[in-house]
């Protein structure tokens, strides 16, 4: 059984069969836990993360009764319910067990890569984090971010993923394949109009396929929506990249890629 909450909270089947459980305090409840695996979770903490803020005099009653039908929901599909959530004072947390957790795989994920990256094995650690990425489904906890403790726990895992894809084109980059990374990149941009380090990534990838004129006119468009949207420039770093595709400066053959993105780009 896989615990899903890189995308809509779920729980997946062997089989790929979704199985969730429906009513949405449940659903909350489970993705609370989840993202708090290993942590016993207060009444208190999980009471305000349910009711934002403002629950009723029954709340503590109501808890209970929502674990009692997460674990009821558990025990329908043969899992130890007991065993997954326990009541561990002051309140309630989740053991994996012999159970999967997208979020811990995503994090195993990006620890292989580093350690690969670390041993020069740019390669292997271009495809972990290409793995780690794969897990996602849309934005973490997207079904529940209307409620304002998973909207900011969602916004917390949703940078994680984008660490992730600037460390996977940084390799991309330094592995040489910048023409395939282009189209990726545009459709990041797509729903991240704003992101500047992808920008910078995608104005590297042109210049280096030989595509100097669209390399120039990304840095117009990211200064346009900036500008329009925010009334402030590019980051320096940004101009110096700009400023470095106009003069045809070596660096941008040579360098590596998180020396072009980064703060001495020139």
């Amino acid at each position: 059984m896989k615990f899903q909450v890189l995308g809509p909270v779920g729980m997946e089947a062997e089989d790929g069969t979704q199985v969730s459980p429906r009513p949405l305090k449940v659903r909350s409840l489970l993705a609370y836990l989840c993202t708090h695996h290993g942590e016993a979770v207060s009444s208190g903490r999980l009471i305000e993360a349910l009711w934002s803020g403002t629950p009723p005099q029954t709340a503590a009653t109501a808890l209970h009764v929502y674990v009692s039908q997460l674990r009821k929901h558990l025990r329908a599909l043969g899992l130890d319910a007991a065993a997954l959530v326990t009541t561990q004072p002051p309140g309630y947390r989740l053991r994996l067990g012999g159970c999967d957790l997208d979020v811990h795989a995503f994090d195993r994920l990006l620890g292989t890569a580093r350690e690969f990256r670390r041993a020069g094995e740019r390669e292997k650690a271009s495809e972990s984090l290409g793995q780690a990425i794969s897990l996602w489904r849309g934005q973490a906890l997207e079904d529940l971010r209307g409620i304002p403790a998973f909207e900011s726990i969602g916004r917390r895992l949703d940078e994680r993923r984008s660490f992730a894809h600037e460390q996977r084109f940084e390799l991309e980059l330094e592995l040489g394949n910048h023409q395939a990374l282009v189209g990726e990149i545009r459709a990041l941009l797509d729903s991240r109009s704003t992101w500047e380090n992808l920008y910078a990534y995608l104005m590297v990838a042109l210049y280096r396929s030989g595509r100097t004129t669209e390399a120039l006119a990304t840095y117009g468009r990211l200064r346009r929506n900036l500008v329009e949207d925010h009334g402030i420039e590019p980051a320096p770093r940004l101009q110096r990249l700009q400023h470095a595709i106009l003069t045809h400066a070596p660096a941008l053959d040579d360098c590596g890629a998180d020396q072009l993105v980064g703060a001495n780009a020139a």
